[in-house]
């Protein structure tokens, strides 16, 4: 989540290195490096992504865990829970 973190922040950023000891080198369209680079916000900004990643998963769970419980009761579905079924 780090790499899309970067994106979003900094968004001169076209290429993102992951270097061996965990940091990162960025870089511009020309391959300029970029500097700069606000770890603190990355990782606070990588945070609310990955939670939003997991919140978004947990919801299609939800849903077609409701789908079959309605199907199995012949109640009608929302469009999310359909989804789940026919997607």
């Amino acid at each position: 989540m780090e790499h899309k973190a970067i994106y979003q922040l900094y968004p001169n950023v076209k290429s993102v290195d992951e270097n061996q000891d965990g940091s990162f080198t960025c870089f511009d369209q020309d391959m300029n490096e970029v500097s700069g680079i606000d770890m603190s916000a990355v990782n606070t900004k990588a945070t609310e992504l990955q939670t939003e990643a997991d919140a978004e998963k947990q919801a299609k769970i939800d849903n077609k865990a409701s789908a079959k419980a309605k199907l199995i009761a012949g109640e009608a579905l929302t469009a999310a829970e359909a989804d789940t079924i026919v997607l």
